[in-house]
């Protein structure tokens, strides 16, 4: 029997992959995020499932649940919103399946990160302009940072910035990042990206925290800090460029590291996909979901 850890998306139920899709309907157990998992998406659940809300269960609880479903030769759905690979808690759960010899595999979703940049219209990487992103979270009421990545730090880089689980944290967030990118920086605030209630904030870093608390935004959300955010000027790629030689160049899909991708293929080869990456673990104990979506730890 299995465990299933999958990435349920930002919160939209037809963002969910059709794989999710797929082992979410066949699974007799589902443990999921209250708070952040919508109704809509536990609709696909075959009718007879058990539903687990592990809102309010610690590592230890879920851990017995996820054995004891093993034990009674049962695969178990785990929900966590976003994808796994961010800021989701998976890592922890998994290293106490690896001890316990309960498979697990893992099914990623959609990033908040990705569908709060969908909901600005706005690529994050833009030729002359960005080509580094940079996610990250606060410490404030979590686990600790590591040396070397406080906010202070990270700005310093100056390439664009994407926060989760920081917003409750706005004055201390403007106030690391403006000696590095400058109160007229453009920024943006997306609010559960891709929810009916979905709200978008565009504004400049030295009036986002004013206007954070005056649309009263205090959790999942996540902001986004860079020049990216408003240069309509730059430059086009060397992909797309008609100077570019496509007779010699084989592949027009971009290899890892290299900027000018050979031609002849406009798409990723069947068969292989291209996963987003980006970890971090949340202290054990919180029912934390993935990309910045989990509800910040309680006192």
């Amino acid at each position: 029997m299995t465990v299933w850890f999958i990435g349920a998306g930002p919160g939209a139920p037809d963002l969910l992959t059709v794989r999710a899709q797929r082992i979410l309907s066949t699974v007799p157990v589902v443990l999921y995020a209250g708070s952040l998992v919508p109704p809509e998406v536990l609709a696909g659940a075959r009718p007879d499932a058990r539903l687990v809300d592990t809102a309010g269960l610690d590592l230890d609880a879920i851990t017995s649940e996820l054995v004891g479903a093993h034990g009674a030769g049962q695969d178990v759905a785990r929900l966590h919103s976003g994808d796994p690979s961010i800021f989701s808690a998976v890592a922890e759960q998994a290293r106490r399946l690896d001890a316990a010899e309960v498979p697990w595999q893992v099914i990623p979703g959609v990033p908040a990160f990705a569908a709060a940049a969908a909901a600005l219209r706005q690529e994050l990487t833009l030729p002359g302009v960005g080509q580094t992103v940079v996610l990250t979270r606060t410490s404030a009421r979590a686990t600790p940072m590591p040396a070397g990545e406080d906010l202070a730090s990270l700005g310093a880089l100056r390439c664009t910035l994407v926060l989760h689980l920081a917003v409750q944290n706005i004055d201390q967030v403007a106030a690391a990042l403006l000696p590095h990118y400058g109160a007229d920086c453009p920024a943006a605030v997306v609010a559960r990206a891709s929810w009916p209630d979905e709200v978008v904030l565009r504004c400049t870093l030295g009036e986002l925290a004013p206007r954070v608390r005056a649309a009263g935004i205090r959790r999942t959300a996540i902001i986004v800090v860079g020049k990216v955010l408003a240069h309509g000027g730059f430059r086009e790629s060397h992909l797309y460029s008609a100077a570019r030689d496509r007779q010699t160049a084989g592949h027009d899909h971009p290899a890892a590291g290299h900027d000018h991708p050979a031609a002849g293929h406009d798409h990723p080869a069947a068969g292989h996909d291209h996963p987003a990456a980006g970890h971090d673990h949340p202290a054990a104990g919180h029912d934390h979901p993935a990309n910045g979506d989990r509800e910040e730890p309680r006192p």
